[in-house]
């Protein structure tokens, strides 16, 4: 800011030269404001000390490093000579006549002209405007009054809703000039009837002559809404701020720092912000429609319904609301309300990708993933360079079972954005479920690599590792896990597996002992702990983790069934044949089952539902020895 300072000053001292060279003064000639070296000093003084052009200039050196206001000053006190020079050639006074020479040398022989659009951030600041010889309607106004403050003209701005404009006027003679339009004069009606500007019992700033001070409160409302769109909230906010305390009653200030507030998380802030904007202009659709955003952010989803629905009261084709109260149907579970909400935004705006890519988003919500299929694809025909829309894509090949396209949806992505950390990790489990673990490798390393401190990635190369049987590689992937989340009881499962393959039995047993530390009720560590004491032959420990994985899962007919080995291999057939009968009950076709509570029954000497069992094991598939046959038949006495 000290650089911005220094030239400021320099810049208007070279200025004041320049004017003096040519022989006369012109009217801003000596001003205090002409000598500032900060904003904050601008609005220190009095209405008739400030310059515009100084103020606007240093915040288009605050904005770019590449500004030096010297020349635009300069560029802007010649511009008044000329108009000076031609106004004692044609013997006009500097009054009202002098507005149609204005007109014609900024418009027409300068060729400076409104764009349709105000999406370059570039085209607020008054030495863009200059250079580019274009502007919107606030910064082809400054360039103007900029002007006219040199020649001595009473000439002031003036705003309504969502537009600016100026208005000569000297006590006798009044009228407005539409700098968007060539310097068209239309009447007063025609604003207040085309932007809506309220007409309530709460005083307002609109459609009033503007003091210079009120002139830089809507540029710096405008400033505010610039550094808030390439995400610099800090100074937006500064701004913002200091257009409400300059113009309390504009309407879009108040709203706008509502925006930056509630994306600051200052949400009671922003809520205030956007109340005092509706009492100023009851008719702003979109600050109903902000309004609407706060409330879901509080979570107050009865009142955003309602604001979102009084916007589009005032205005049914303002996509954003329909966007909104999509969003909170789709919360509260009311799909049908969402849908109908999405496809009213659909048809106000068949070319906008977004709305696509969100009915997308709630068809696939709603297990709807062929219509979610089709959205996502007319999303990428209206944007192909969306990476978050092939990913979307990928994902609903994927619940479709179509794993090439997914993988190719997913490479898609990733070519657009090599970082998208989901599609990386969705590339690997894809190819991992296709057995490929050659080609997830790779992409798994990517996502390592962009975030080294994901416990649940490290976790993942720790599995894929394991399945290429590259051990060493496995264990420390999952220590790594482990050393960033301790209390991560998967990767000590999945550390516990890897110590199986290696056969180190008591590693596994205290891992998986770890994971159950942190989630005691974790079922694949209480199973594969009751499978680990039982391949070692102590049957009471894998009973008791059995037991214990009943109780997380009573309905499971596999440990039913494990249990019952257990006790059979203790023998203590009446424990056994109850838990394999349990599993029979909760699985007629487990033959393994059926098998065990046969050998069970077979013990208990209850020799015909032994061979009964055995029959049925065999009729589903499981292998029974020959001795075992015989055996079982004749004790029954069948044939």
């Amino acid at each position: 800011m000290k650089k911005i300072v220094l030239i400021a000053a320099v810049l208007l001292t070279v200025a004041q030269t320049a004017a003096f060279a040519q022989g006369a003064r012109l009217a801003n000639a000596g001003k205090a404001g002409l000598y500032v070296r900060s904003l904050d000093e601008v609005l220190r003084l009095q209405d008739d000390e400030m310059d515009l052009a100084t103020a606007a200039l240093i915040a288009s050196e605050y904005w770019s490093d590449f500004v030096h206001g010297r020349r635009y000053i300069e560029q802007l006190d010649a511009m008044a000579h000329e108009i000076r020079s031609r106004l004692r050639q044609q013997r006009l006074g500097v009054n009202y006549r002098a507005i149609p020479i204005i007109n014609d040398y900024l418009f027409n022989e300068l060729g400076f002209k409104a764009i349709p659009h105000a999406d370059d951030p570039n085209d607020l600041f008054l030495h863009s405007v200059m250079d580019r010889r274009q502007g919107y309607c606030l910064s082809l106004s400054v360039l103007y009054l900029s002007v006219a403050e040199r020649l001595g003209l009473k000439v002031y701005g003036v705003v309504v809703p969502g537009h600016f404009f100026i208005r000569f006027d000297d006590g006798r003679t009044q009228f407005n000039i539409e700098t968007t339009s060539g310097g068209a004069t239309p009447p007063d009606q025609h604003y207040i009837e085309k932007f809506k500007v309220p007409n309530n019992r709460v005083p307002t700033i609109y459609m009033k002559n503007l003091t210079k001070q009120q002139t830089l409160g809507c540029f710096f409302n405008n400033l505010g809404t610039v550094y808030n769109d390439i995400g610099d909230t800090e100074t937006a906010m500064l701004a913002l701020e200091r257009a409400v305390a300059i113009n309390p009653t504009l309407s879009e200030s108040r709203a706008n720092l509502g925006n930056v507030y509630l994306q600051r998380g200052r949400t009671e802030d922003a809520l205030r912000q956007y109340q005092a904007a509706l009492d100023l202009n009851p008719n702003d659709a979109k600050a109903y429609h902000n309004l609407a955003n706060g409330y879901v952010e509080f979570d107050r989803l009865d009142y955003a319904v309602s604001s979102y629905r009084q916007a589009l009261a005032l205005d049914p084709n303002l996509v954003d609301a329909h966007r909104g109260l999509a969003l909170v149907y789709a919360r509260i579970e009311k799909h049908l309300e969402a849908a109908h909400e999405l496809k009213q935004a659909v048809r106000i705006a068949p070319q906008n990708a977004d709305v696509r890519s969100q009915l997308g988003d709630l068809y696939y919500r709603a297990g709807n993933y062929r219509d979610a299929l089709s959205e996502y694809q007319t999303a990428l025909g209206l944007d192909q360079s969306s990476a978050e829309n092939r990913y979307r894509l990928a994902q609903c090949y994927r619940q479709l079972g179509q794993r090439a396209n997914e993988i190719r949806a997913y490479k898609d992505a990733l070519s657009l954005n090599p970082n998208m950390l989901g599609a990386l990790v969705d590339l690997t489990n894809a190819y991992v479920d296709q057995q490929d673990f050659t080609s997830a490798l790779p992409y798994c390393q990517r996502a390592v690599a962009m975030d080294p401190e994901n416990p649940t990635i490290h976790a993942q190369l720790g599995d894929l590792y394991g399945r290429m049987d590259d051990m060493e590689k496995s264990i420390a992937s999952f220590r790594r896990a482990l050393a960033i989340k301790p209390d991560y009881a998967e990767a000590y499962c999945g550390l516990a597996l890897t110590y199986q393959k290696t056969h180190q039995l008591a590693e596994v047993v205290t891992a998986y002992e770890s994971a159950l530390k942190v989630q005691p009720n974790m079922l694949m560590a209480l199973v594969n702990l009751g499978n680990t004491h039982f391949g070692q032959g102590d049957y009471d420990s894998a009973i008791s983790y059995y037991q214990r994985a009943i109780a997380v899962r009573p309905n499971d007919a596999s440990i039913q069934h494990n249990l019952g080995a257990a006790y059979s291999n203790k023998n203590d057939y009446v424990q056994a044949a109850q838990a394999y009968r349990q599993a029979v009950t909760l699985d007629p076709k487990f033959g393994d089952a059926h098998y065990g509570l046969a050998c069970s029954l077979y013990m208990l000497q209850q020799y015909d539902l032994a061979w009964s069992h055995l029959n049925t094991a065999r009729q589903l598939g499981t292998n029974v020895p020959d001795a075992q046959i015989r055996a079982m038949q004749s004790k029954a006495k069948r044939p």
